[in-house]
């Protein structure tokens, strides 16, 4: 929709002379008009003060009847080329070129004086003028192009003086239009379009005038572009001579001349002036003038002038000019007129981030959401303003307090993919952003200036992770658990809970629960979700994971949510608290085994197996209870299985499953009573019955350093040799006291032991002893002391009997004494060679002189206390020791 950008407001009308040229330039707005009869007008326009509409003050300056003998075809104000550089605004300020009796003539604005007039340009007819620049803060001079028939010709500006630039450039026609561009210059002929590059002369044909064009148009843009005019077209081209943009400008007819005044590129048609846009190409104003032909600008004001009427274009304000856009929703020349404004930097800051509000929720509500999420995120908008665009994503009585321009409208895709992809890039954007600045000040703007924002960084991190949750359960379910997973989630409990529950994603649930430490609401819910046949969370597994992980400082929780899993699946709840992790590790042991005691008695050996043979526990308390356990264990099954024990003893082969149960624990029991060293066997020895664990209470005994009762137990209750060997063998030790006499022990009660009347005996002993005791002799005779032995044997005992025996106590005797001779001759020999060894280092020589110096402090030895190292170096003492304690 076209809006007012310019006010017309007539500044000559009804002049007695024909208009040929004008120009413009100074801030107080001098206007020169060049006529056909040849005189020259300067004119002074200001605008009235004291009146608020656009009503000018013309008064003629001065006017010069015979400046000219033909028209003033063209005229150009230095001025306007040179106030952007100080250093030539003082030669230049005071000219004026024309093109006048086909002549370049340079005059003194100030008495229309000639300074000069370039005679190598007769025949001019047209003639292009462009600030040259040099070098960054060098040099810089003004140049000119000037169209003379068939040729251009170049000049530069100095000492008052145009020179040349480059030799005449010959053409093949004439030149009907003439502009620079950079280093470029732009040529109009009648049928194309040419680009010469002014620092080589050389030429590029660019492409044909319109064939309804009635002579070529070349209009310079303000960002070192050119308008062509092709017919009601103008291509935008680069200093090049390569097109801009891909659609060119359409007027609305052939334009018959042309400025630009950014934004706006302004047009002569012949009917009317038409205002239009370049980005975004838009039709703006259609201002209705009677046969306007001529345009010109200098500081912003815009003149337009027919054979003999001149006017003014006055510019709207800026401010009424955005409002008219805003409501035609034309954002784009809205923030571009904003920023052009010359407003005070905050206002403007505050009128172009609101724009640009404005644009992206339009954006929005066209289902660009690409193009609106990343323009609100570039502002800094308050996501949850944009968050509130969506339906159902922010609690309802939050959302209402959000105000936007409109009602936002129900776009199409905006609950699918096409609308939530975009908010999710968005959103991660902004997280991204809140983590990364954790520390720094936010600022955040409404849609609409002055709603309400967040300023607290938690809430907005908040609603930005909760969203996140909604638009992955929409889009991809897939990442919801890795967002809960984060240590720096910050999912709001109760709506993500809520909405977690509503799309039955009990597993996603669990994981916010942990992460947000709501560890009873976690395994209540896995307790109920386990029961269900259909749920993801069916079976006890997963308790058993999470509580495995909750360590000591949650116990009671893991003690009352251990129970149910420990009661229906005894093996697999026992792993809550002997898996091979960090948590479980750090649980205190007696708390647990007190536990598992009360839950299951059974459960208490393989948790105590655990912690003993696989987490090296030493605590004496855990091995003491482990034998009880084992005790207890072999005697329920004693107790349950009396009938079948002494098979299974006897043939080795249990009858039952119980009975076979009852061969381990046994089995696990002896075994660990003889490798433990960290039970206490007096406090476990009155635990076993005398009357039963027979072996049991020998090892104990055996412990205590009891060895004789323990043999006693093996030889008279169990009348097991091996065993009471096997014992001897575990507990001799010849250097203690209490072992070194074992087998001497057990010698005696073969000896002293009772004999059946129907056996033959000699002295008390019967042969079958005799034999036994002889046997033990034979083989251990270095490990029981002979005169001790000697002694035990009956009076009667034949030499012949014994004789085995001593011989081995003499072989025994004589390889002892044989390694003791060796081992003193080797001890004597190394004392000869160590004695050797002192004799030849204390027999060497050590002067030391006046130039002697120090090794570590490079001082000399002197008087002091020295010593001497293998290599023969001198130091200190005091050097020596500081070099040690290093």
């Amino acid at each position: 929709m076209p809006h007012d950008a310019y006010e017309p407001a007539p500044i000559l009308e009804k002049l007695p002379l024909n208009i040929e040229s004008i120009a413009c330039y100074g801030y107080d707005s001098i206007l020169l008009v060049g006529t056909k009869q040849g005189v020259l007008l300067q004119y002074k326009v200001q605008k009235n003060k004291g009146r608020g509409d656009n009503k000018f003050e013309v008064v003629l300056d001065r006017s010069t009847k015979s400046f000219a003998k033909k028209p003033i075809t063209q005229v150009c104000k230095c001025i306007f080329y040179c106030t952007l550089d100080l250093a030539i605004k003082h030669l230049a300020s005071q000219t004026i070129n024309f093109v006048s009796d086909n002549v370049i003539s340079v005059h003194d604005l100030a008495s229309f004086s000639l300074i000069t007039c370039v005679q190598k340009s007769k025949g001019a007819n047209l003639f292009a003028i462009d600030k040259k620049e040099t070098g960054i803060g060098v040099e810089h001079y003004l140049r000119i192009g000037v169209a003379s028939k068939r040729k251009i010709q170049l000049f530069y500006w100095q000492n008052k003086e145009f020179h040349e630039l480059l030799q005449d450039l010959s053409l093949y026609d004439f030149p009907h239009a003439l502009a620079w561009c950079k280093d470029s210059l732009c040529v109009g002929f009648k049928r194309d379009y040419y680009i010469i590059d002014s620092r080589t002369g050389n030429l590029k044909e660019l492409f044909p005038v319109g064939s309804s064009q009635p002579a070529p148009m070349v209009t310079h843009i303000h960002d070192n572009r050119l308008a062509l005019g092709r017919d009601a077209m103008s291509i935008l081209i680069n200093a090049d001579g390569d097109p801009t943009q891909k659609d060119p400008i359409t007027w609305s007819d052939i334009p018959l001349a042309m400025e630009h005044n950014p934004p706006y590129l302004i047009a002569i048609l012949p009917k009317f002036v038409e205002v239009r846009t370049i980005e975004p190409k838009l039709m703006i104003q259609n201002i209705t003038l009677p046969s306007p032909k001529l345009i010109c600008q200098g500081n912003g004001s815009i003149y337009v002038a027919s054979q003999n009427h001149v006017w003014r274009l006055a510019p709207l304000p800026y401010s009424q000019q955005i409002k008219q856009l805003l409501q035609c929703k034309e954002f784009e020349l809205a923030l571009t007129l904003a920023e052009l404004a010359k407003d005070p930097k905050d206002e403007k800051a505050i009128r172009i981030r609101n724009i640009k509000n404005l644009h992206a929720f339009d954006l929005f509500c066209k289902g660009r959401f690409d193009e609106s999420l990343m323009l609100f995120a570039k502002l800094g908008t308050d996501p949850s303003h944009v968050i509130g665009l969506y339906p159902n994503l922010l609690p309802e009585d939050y959302r209402k307090k959000l105000e936007y321009p409109e009602k936002v409208p129900a776009v199409p895709g905006l609950n699918d993919k096409k609308g939530l992809m975009p908010l999710i890039e968005y959103l991660t954007q902004k997280r991204n952003e809140l983590m990364k600045d954790a520390d720094k000040e936010m600022c955040i703007t409404a849609i609409v200036e002055g709603n309400v924002t967040i300023n607290s960084r938690k809430q907005l991190s908040q609603i930005i992770d909760t969203t996140l949750l909604k638009c992955y359960l929409q889009t991809n379910v897939a990442l919801v658990a890795p967002l809960l997973r984060l240590k720096d989630n910050n999912c709001h409990v109760e709506e993500s809970e809520r909405v977690l529950k509503k799309n039955e994603k009990y597993p996603e649930l669990i994981i916010l629960y942990e992460t947000k430490g709501l560890h009873q609401k976690a395994l209540s819910t896995l307790m109920k979700q386990a029961a269900r046949p259909e749920s993801p969370l069916k079976g006890h597994e997963r308790t058993v994971q999470y509580l495995q992980h909750l360590g000591k400082d949650h116990l009671q929780l893991i003690f009352e949510y251990a129970e149910w899993v420990l009661k229906q699946y005894p093996e697999d709840g026992l792993k809550i608290f002997t898996e091979d992790l960090t948590e479980t590790d750090s649980l205190p042991r007696n708390l647990v085994l007190d536990y598992l005691e009360k839950i299951r008695t059974d459960l208490a050996i393989p948790y105590l197996e655990h912690i003993i043979f696989e987490r090296k526990d030493h605590t004496e308390e855990f091995h003491n209870r482990l034998v009880d356990a084992y005790r207890e264990k072999v005697q329920k099954l004693k107790d349950t299985h009396p009938g079948e024990i002494l098979v299974e003893f006897l043939f080795c082969q249990p009858h039952s499953k119980e009975s076979g149960d009852l061969a381990e624990y046994k089995k696990k029991l002896l075994k660990f009573l003889q490798k433990s060293q960290y039970y206490i066997p007096e406090r476990l020895l009155t635990r076993f019955p005398i009357d039963d664990f027979h072996e049991e209470r020998a090892i104990l005994l055996g412990r205590l350093g009891r060895h004789e009762q323990a043999l006693h137990i093996y030889i008279h209750m169990l009348n097991n040799l091996n065993k009471a060997l096997e014992f001897c063998a575990m507990n001799y030790e010849k250097d203690k006291d209490g072992n070194k006499d074992v087998y001497y022990l057990l010698l005696k009660m073969m000896l002293r032991g009772k004999v059946d009347h129907g056996e033959d005996h000699i002295d008390g002993v019967s042969r079958k002893q005799m034999d036994t005791a002889l046997g033990i002799l034979q083989l251990h005779a270095n490990k029981i002391d002979t005169a001790k032995a000697l002694e035990l044997l009956p009076s009667t005992t034949k030499l012949s009997d014994i004789l085995t025996f001593l011989e081995n106590v003499m072989e025994h005797q004589a390889a002892r004494r044989r390694s003791n001779q060796i081992l003193k001759s080797m001890l004597y020999a190394e004392n000869l060679e160590v004695t050797e060894h002192l004799i030849h280092k204390q027999a060497v020589k050590v002067c030391v002189t006046e130039e002697d110096t120090c090794g570590s402090c490079k001082r000399r030895i002197g008087q002091s206390v020295f010593c001497r190292y293998a290599n023969g170096s001198l130091v200190h003492y005091s050097c020596f020791n500081k070099d040690i304690n290093k």
